[in-house]
């Protein structure tokens, strides 16, 4: 199967093409090159270098968040477009779930937090089950910094892009997976989604929506009007 596999979680975005869950080709696109603007050529040229035809492409894997306001907007409205065009299927992954897909099987029970600005956190906490895989054990919740990082239960471990956007703040010792499991893995996204696809899951490109860390400034201020 011909996967088209991209994220736009923070203002950058990378993307990758897999073939099942062999991965042919990848691109990360530096912070400095927002993703409303080069996301697009970025994905042609990499249809191009595996000699591709966008109609090649049959499933359309892509992060729906939490993560950048900016990005996940950009992310989910590509994805729509490109998938009704061409007429691939889409499976959109919450940013926790594949980064919690990542973790080292030597680790049982982690917390992944993402960064939800002003000192405060979005996290999840999941444990491995008996089939290798790592579920969620509650729901996404907002937490300041301070109690994420300070109410660890003895046997959890911490992961996710917060830990390295935040270092300065955090205190050492800290119980957490080694630091190259803390950010998203686009090849990672392709075979999260394969492996999903071969299960059953499709998601509906119509009803398809960005999961947002917070509302936006102009919603929250909006809402406290009310």
């Amino acid at each position: 199967m011909k996967i088209l596999a991209f994220e736009t979680i923070e203002m950058s975005a990378s993307a990758a093409l897999l073939d099942d869950e062999n991965v042919l080709a990848s691109v990360s696109l530096p912070p400095q090159k927002r993703s409303a603007q080069y996301l697009a050529p970025a994905i042609r040229d990499l249809l191009a270098q595996v000699g591709w035809k966008p109609a090649d492409v049959e499933l359309l894997v892509v992060a729906q968040g939490p993560g950048s306001f900016t990005g996940l907007r950009v992310g989910i409205t590509f994805a729509k477009v490109f998938a009704w065009t061409v007429g691939a299927d889409v499976i959109a992954l919450n940013t926790l779930d594949l980064l919690a897909e990542a973790v080292p099987a030597e680790f049982t029970r982690v917390s992944i937090g993402l960064d939800a600005q002003r000192g405060e956190v979005i996290a999840r906490t999941y444990e491995r089950g008996a089939d290798g895989l790592m579920a969620p054990v509650d729901e996404m919740q907002m937490l300041d910094l301070e109690d994420w990082v300070g109410t660890v239960p003895a046997g959890t471990f911490l992961s996710g892009p917060v830990l390295a956007q935040k270092a300065r703040f955090l205190p050492e010792n800290l119980p957490t997976i080694p630091a190259e499991f803390w950010l998203p893995s686009v090849a990672q996204m392709g075979k999260m989604g394969f492996r999903l696809y071969q299960a059953g899951r499709r998601d509906d490109i119509w009803s398809l929506l960005p999961i947002y860390s917070r509302p936006a400034a102009a919603e929250e201020k909006r809402m406290m009007k009310k």
